[in-house]
């Protein structure tokens, strides 16, 4: 069992969203879906809780009501090995109405923020040569998508 699970908080769309989520990532699936009862506090048969896990990492959807909603202080990181994988996901969690930020943010359709970054951009940015690394920062800063071959063409700049 995972010690700490990322709880999701949405009005009705928990199921929906744990669908979308596993459909994106590979090794994902669905666990559990409880339902509210008689008891409330809303309305019998209405999804309560989805467990589910993406690429192995447990979560949980909750349908809590409207009271709450996504912002920016919170994200999920996803390391991308290839610009491919940076391209694959940046459309995926697009689709259906997200929403493009910068820097390799944004919000898919249901207000959740998202970085796909190419780990390359770590190790780019963590490199000794400070003028490097200032290259490839003023880089991304001009990216809403991160492009890994922008990012080494600053990088390499003479």
């Amino acid at each position: 069992m995972q010690k700490i699970v990322t709880n999701l908080w949405f009005d009705t769309e928990a199921e929906d969203a744990a669908k979308f989520y596993t459909s994106i990532f590979k090794n994902s699936q669905i666990n559990n879906v409880s339902h509210f009862g008689e008891a409330g506090p809303r309305e019998a048969g209405l999804v309560l809780t989805v467990d589910f896990e993406l690429d192995g990492q447990q979560f949980t959807a909750i349908n809590g009501g409207p009271d709450f909603k996504f912002d920016e202080a919170i994200s999920l990181l996803i390391n991308c090995e290839s610009q491919s994988e940076v391209d694959y996901f940046w459309d995926a969690l697009l689709a259906d109405g997200g929403e493009e930020s910068q820097c390799g943010w944004l919000k898919d359709k249901f207000g959740l923020s998202w970085q796909v970054i190419p780990s390359r951009l770590g190790e780019l940015m963590s490199d000794p040569d400070a003028a490097k690394a200032n290259r490839v920062m003023e880089a991304m800063l001009k990216m809403v998508k991160i492009d890994v071959d922008v990012l080494e063409k600053a990088y390499n700049e003479a």
